[in-house]
């Protein structure tokens, strides 16, 4: 049996008549650039987040990079990152001339608001919390720091669309959020394709303006802006997409709990449970400390695994100019040194699911 890391195939099939008909409307009315699905889109997914404002972009690093802009976060600011995330994040901050100041994970992979607390200065502007693997960051508690510090609070929600905690949806837990449309996410594009929400309408005309060349009009350039679009047609294929989004959710879940069961008793890390409905499982990440010799045993068995992220942000040689060593952040270090990332996506089977935890208990106990 070959499993797929994830099979974007199987997941488009049952759709590909309705996001044919989707795409033949665009073209039909050529408005390929900022055109009706786009604004429609905008409307659905804010609809959707529970937020105000929603405003599509290019990709998840532009949305990022268009929050903070929007913002006027810049030089002399500093923004506080967790040590394990996707290059993106910090790289974000940087793009806009701030500094990413990186702080420890806890126990899920997100960042740990002890940290996040111990790196603030008369210098940062923001808190920039990742929803790793879907799971969302503890916001309460991070709420609770940004506002003593007086300072805001951002989400990296690329990899969390429709996780919720407490009620609320990813998106709606803070002063605004970056979403991404990469193919392989919860919710997909058939390209790039990203997006700012927030209840803050100036934030949003704002980034409406960074994203196409700071145009309040048709040349009429008012700030300096960016080609930062949404494609209209990776829009309306997420129309189409949008409204399974929760239904795949819940696959996800069904088979992050089976994986559970399976693995029970062997001698490795699971994901630490999350409350009922919360995790949205864009990744399933265990821990074992021979990691390359189960890596190589599931790959001989044609299981794909992922490695997110073997490298943590502070050891990246692209932010070697941020001062930090190894051993500064032991907990973001163990992750990235032994997470492998199973197989996930709503189409799993048991069956499929059965084979590679059986892989993984034949590699680790023998």
């Amino acid at each position: 049996m070959r499993v797929p890391f994830v099979d974007l195939q199987r997941h488009h099939v049952p759709l590909m008549a309705e996001i044919s008909s989707a795409m033949a409307r665009v073209a039909e009315r050529c408005d390929f650039i900022l055109g009706e699905d786009v604004h429609a889109f905008e409307q659905e997914f804010a609809r959707y987040c529970g937020t105000q404002e929603a405003v599509g972009v290019a990709s998840g690093t532009a949305a990022l990079e268009m929050l903070l802009r929007a913002y006027a976060i810049g030089p002399g600011d500093e923004v506080i990152v967790p040590a394990s995330t996707f290059y993106a994040t910090a790289y974000a901050v940087s793009a806009v001339g701030a500094r990413p100041v990186v702080a420890d994970c806890d126990e899920t992979g997100n960042l740990d608001p002890a940290g996040a607390e111990a790196a603030l200065t008369p210098r940062t502007r923001a808190i920039l919390a990742v929803h790793l693997y879907g799971r969302v960051a503890d916001m309460d508690r991070l709420a609770s720091i940004a506002r003593r510090a007086g300072i805001l609070l951002l989400e990296d929600a690329c990899q969390a669309h429709g996780a919720t905690q407490d009620g609320k949806r990813a998106g709606a837990l803070a002063d605004g959020a970056a979403f991404s449309f990469y193919p392989a996410k919860n919710l997909g594009a058939f390209g790039d394709g990203g997006a700012v929400v927030t209840n803050n309408p100036a934030i949003a005309e704002k980034v409406r303006l960074l994203r196409d060349f700071g145009q309040a009009a048709k040349y009429d350039h008012t700030i300096l802006g960016t080609n930062a679009r949404l494609d209209t047609i990776q829009a309306a294929i997420l129309r189409v997409k949008l409204p399974h989004l929760d239904a795949w959710n819940e696959r996800r879940r069904a088979a992050a709990n089976r994986y559970r069961d399976l693995l029970d008793g062997v001698p490795l890390e699971l994901p630490p449970p999350a409350p009922p409905g919360e995790h949205v499982h864009h990744l399933y990440v265990i821990r074992v400390t021979e990691r390359a010799r189960l890596r190589e045993r599931l790959t001989d068995l044609g299981i794909a695994t992922g490695l997110h992220y073997p490298v943590p942000i502070h050891l990246l040689a692209a932010f070697a100019p941020l001062g930090y060593a190894r051993g500064g952040f032991p907990r973001a270090e163990r992750l990235a040194e032994e997470g492998l990332s199973l197989p996930m996506f709503p189409e799993i089977t048991a069956e499929q699911q059965r084979y590679v935890a059986d892989g993984v208990r034949q590699a680790v106990v023998g």
